[in-house]
This record gives structure tokens, sequence and C-alpha cells, in this order.
């Protein structure tokens, strides 16, 4: 079993015994579930730079990025370094993460927030609004065409945006519906973690130009934007770069500026 099945296979485990401790509606009277949304796709498409900045403890491919950090603190770093937008691991057996990183951060910042999760059931997806997210990320990988497709329009509904996640020009040309927004290419493979940049261009011609292309995962330098950015991605989701330091909020600030010059 490769640590993709194995991370869906307790992700269905660790849903269903949540759905019935919170029903929907419950999660439905939650005081923010009623919020308006901050636009990541807006943001990235009026960037320069289009970086979105991740909050994540750990991974199955680094056992211990950072454990000594306050997402509150990490969200209000972002903010001011200027970032498209954040993302906020919310899985805890593999990443170190919770649905309360995704309720400080709201609290803490006005960016929008994107949840990062191995979403498997319209129940997150109303979690996720419940909890402050604006954008989710719906992996491809994991889902059927029917499943992209009844997830992606309940978040529409709900006025969150839609990141599908794909590897592989199957899996792209598979999943593309008007129901999404933003396309994101992982330059991961969710099945062996090896990491190659060349995903993304290799990817780059088959994206409608209607969709915003983000590139996720290997997005450790500025050289590497720089080398994508030619390929048409707006976005470029940075996470152990910045979550690795002291400091990820001027790690990023410092970053963008160098990006900029």
């Amino acid at each position: 079993m490769n640590i993709l099945t194995r991370i869906v296979k307790d992700k269905r485990k660790e849903v269903e015994l949540r759905s019935r401790l919170i029903p929907i509606n419950q999660l439905e009277q939650s005081i923010l579930f009623n919020r308006s949304t901050f636009s990541l796709v807006q943001n990235l498409s009026q960037s320069a730079t289009g970086i979105i900045a991740e909050h994540k403890r750990r991974s199955p491919s680094k056992a211990v990025i950072n454990h000594n950090l306050n997402v509150q603190d990490v969200a209000i770093g972002y903010e001011k370094a200027g970032v498209c937008g954040m993302s906020v691991l919310t899985d805890s057996k593999y990443f170190g993460g919770s649905l309360d990183d995704l309720l400080l951060a709201r609290a803490s910042c006005e960016l929008p927030l994107l949840r990062k999760e191995f979403i498997i059931s319209e129940y997150q997806i109303i979690e996720s609004k419940a909890y402050g997210a604006d954008a989710i990320l719906l992996i491809a990988a994991i889902l059927k065409k029917d499943e992209i497709k009844r997830f992606s329009e309940l978040a529409k509904s709900l006025h969150l945006e839609i990141i599908l996640e794909v590897h592989n020009t199957t899996e792209l040309t598979n999943s593309l519906m008007p129901s999404l927004q933003m396309i994101g290419v992982n330059n991961r493979n969710l099945k062996t973690f090896e990491v190659d940049i060349a995903h993304s261009k290799k990817l780059s011609k088959a994206i409608p130009s209607e969709f915003v292309s983000i590139s996720e995962s290997g997005i450790s330098s500025i050289e590497a934007i720089k080398e994508l950015k030619p390929f048409g991605f707006k976005g470029f989701l940075v996470g152990e770069n910045f979550m690795k330091t002291d400091n990820p909020g001027q790690s990023a600030s410092n970053f963008i500026k160098n990006l900029i010059v």
C-alpha cells in the first residue's frame, strides 16, 4: 500500500468519526459559515509574484519541518510579507495540522486561506467553510470525475474557490470542468514523493487559459519561479522553504523582495 492510499484510508475513518460527533447542521450554524470570502483567484491574477505560503509542521517526506511556531504568528507574518494567500494543512496524523490551525489563521489575518486537506467527502467541504477557509484543494489522484464535479459544485455554491490538483496529463484532461477556477500542478508524485518541476512545464500547455495555473511542491528558489513563469503559471505554492526557518513571515518577505527585483 503506497502512502497516498494509506492516507486516504485513514481519512475515510477520520471523517466518518468526526461527522458523527459534529453533524452538518451544526457546522452550518458556525459564525463563519455565512462570512464573505476572500478571493485567491483575484489576488493571484493581480499579483506580480503569486506566492501562496504554507503552514506545515511535518510531512511524510520530511519527518519534522517546524513544531516551534504558532500558526497565528505565521499568518500575521505572511500577511505582512504580502503573499497572495496562505495554505493551511489540517491533516493531523501525517502533517501535524488541525482544523484549529485553520480557525486561528482565520482569526489572525485577512488573507485568502486554502484548506490543504485530502478531501473525500462533502462533509469536509461544509466543514471548510465553517472553519474559515476561502478555498479548498481537490486532488484528482484520489477522486473520481463525478466526485470532482459534485464536490466542486458544492464548494462553488458556498463561495469557496477550488484548486484541482493534478500530476499528469490524464488526471488533467479527465477532470477539467466549469466549476473549477484553479489548476494546481503538483511537482511531487504523491505515490513516491519524488519531486520534479518539469511536471509543471510539461502540463502547462494542456491547461486552458480560463483557469489560473499554480505550480506546487519543489518551489524553493526564486530561480524556479522565474523558470516557470514563462509557462503561464500565476501561482506558486511554497511550503517547506519558509516553514523550515525560525521566522516564516520574514523569510517570505525577503523572498518576495528578491523576486520582484
